[in-house]
């Protein structure tokens, strides 16, 4: 089965870069109008998704005699990396991505990946909404090829496992999944975990086959990806916050007209909006589908025991990567308000 995905993959990804060179054709491609194509990993009931197509509905109602955007989910174009290097290249236009893997490309984005970097929703929320500030951070890919237009709430970041985790004792030689950043695999280990970085989209099989013990991830994973299905216990230890963000290829930026990027900017912002509404809503529905039909139970743990096992993780990290102190000092003053 998993060859047989990882095929269909290297198709659509084959029949999508013929498209982009004009040695093929996709829908619309025929019609004249510019196809702008976004990846994500999501499914099509995801609030990122319902963001995305806020954002196609805007651009195509002020640019519809121009562009025409589809929108691939559910990793139809490959692994987030995998669609990062498509976008680097024109091949698509768009993709949403978590920070952890922009870190080899710019690595300020680093510091997203520190455990316990917000100390609330609000000081999260409030910092990835100072668009003055994060500006700064999105140009930072520019030489990659690539530039950040928006970002998407992704939740708070919590364990879930087969076995129960009340602390974090009972993480210690649990092989866990964590994104593919070097901050988070410390995490993991500095909580006694085995961190085990694999793509979104293998966790669910990687459980089910006991590859892996477990997960950190928000509470949509257990349903939009079933992974409550194959892990029954999930902890409130609320690690990291850790937002998505929608990427796209500069090339492509820098060729739209001022009054065409502004419209791009605008239906970037608008994703956001509807994509923060859906999350509240969705959370709630995925916390009582997962507890009430999965049978998944929810934990709430003393999560300063936690906080205090990774406490070396965040010093390290400053010392180690000086792009990230001004961010760092920035949120710091932001988390103040909020204590």
């Amino acid at each position: 089965m998993k060859r047989l995905r990882r095929l269909f993959v290297c198709l659509v990804c084959l029949c999508v870069v013929m498209s982009a060179q004009g040695c093929g054709s996709i829908a619309g491609v025929s019609s004249g109008k510019r196809i702008i194509r976004i990846s994500h990993a999501q499914s099509e009931t995801h609030p990122e998704h319902l963001g995305l197509l806020k954002f196609k509905e805007y651009v195509e109602e002020n640019l519809g005699d121009k562009y025409e955007v589809q929108i691939y989910p559910n990793e139809i174009l490959g692994s987030a990396q995998k669609a990062i290097e498509l976008t680097q290249t024109g091949a698509i236009d768009f993709v949403v991505a978590g920070t952890a893997n922009l870190e080899t490309f710019a690595d300020v984005y680093e510091i997203f990946s520190m455990p316990y970097l917000f100390t609330s929703e609000e000081a999260y929320h409030e910092t990835m909404n100072d668009t003055d500030y994060m500006e700064k951070i999105y140009e930072s890919t520019d030489d990659a090829g690539f530039r950040v237009l928006t970002w998407y709430n992704a939740g708070t970041r919590s364990f879930y496992a087969k076995k129960p985790i009340y602390t974090p004792d009972d993480l210690k030689g649990l092989k866990i999944r964590v994104q593919q950043s070097p901050a988070s695999v410390k995490m993991a280990n500095a909580f006694g975990a085995a961190a085990s970085p694999m793509s979104f989209g293998e966790v669910y099989t990687a459980i089910q086959q006991g590859v892996i013990d477990g997960a950190e991830n928000n509470e949509l994973a257990l349903t939009n990806n079933k992974h409550g299905e194959v892990a029954k216990y999930y902890s409130y230890n609320k690690h990291q916050m850790v937002p998505d963000l929608l990427i796209g290829n500069l090339k492509f930026l820098n060729s739209l007209s001022d009054e065409e990027f502004q419209v791009f900017k605008e239906a970037a912002r608008l994703s956001t909006e509807v994509e923060m509404e859906e999350w509240d809503t969705q959370v709630q529905e995925a916390k009582d589908i997962a507890q009430n039909q999965m049978g998944v139970e929810f934990i709430d743990v003393d999560v300063q025991q936690f906080k205090d096992k990774v406490a070396g993780v965040q010093e390290e990290m400053l010392e180690n990567n000086e792009n990230i102190r001004d961010l760092y000092d920035h949120i710091q003053e932001i988390n103040k308000k909020y204590e």
